[in-house]
């Protein structure tokens, strides 16, 4: 599939900030109404729409202010929230948000979505590459995730931006997974 023309002036790609917390819950929830949910994120928005403000501000500080995680934003024209991606950062020994022991440490890209009809226009990568700077900036090397075995979408626009699957496989309870990995440069 060929990228579809990339609208580089009409957003821009920040940290979240820590006021932003309805902005985030929002998003989130939208996020998850999306067709494709199911093959993408852990919750549902079910899940999501009971949860209570205060875990949204909780939620929003640690991706404004947080040391070891970083939530991405990018906002059309000023004020539409159009894609997201968060950054964690983990150490070796710790437990990740899949329930592994990790044996290096790692920066794994969890939470990512795109507007529907901004897909394929290099929102994505600029949302990665935000993540990537951060991520770089605390000493990893590498970014990770997991994508659902049948999201094919997902894999393929995830190539496209330099992710390579590593081998690893997993179930998760939204089913099959398999890990990818880009190289920071």
């Amino acid at each position: 599939m060929r990228d579809l023309p990339r609208p580089a002036a009409q957003y821009e790609v920040r940290r979240v900030q820590l006021h932003e917390w309805a902005d985030v819950r929002d998003l989130r929830i939208r996020a998850t109404g999306d067709p494709d949910a199911a093959l993408a994120f852990l919750t549902t928005q079910d899940e999501e729409l009971a949860r209570e403000d205060s875990f949204w501000r909780e939620r929003t500080a640690g991706g404004a202010l947080g040391e070891n995680a970083a939530q991405f934003v990018a906002i059309a024209a000023g004020e539409r929230w159009i894609g997201t991606a968060t950054v964690l950062l983990r150490a070796s020994g710790d437990i990740d948000h899949l329930g592994r022991a990790l044996t290096a440490p790692r920066a794994d890209v969890v939470g990512v979505y795109i507007d529907p009809g901004l897909r394929g226009r290099g929102l994505l990568g600029d949302l990665i590459d935000a993540a990537s700077a951060w991520a770089a900036e605390r000493g990893h090397d590498a970014l990770t995730l997991d994508v659902h075995r049948d999201n094919l979408r997902a894999q393929r626009a995830y190539a496209r931006i330099g992710f390579t699957p590593t081998g690893v496989t997993l179930v998760s309870s939204i089913g099959p997974e398999l890990e990818m990995r880009r190289a920071i440069e």
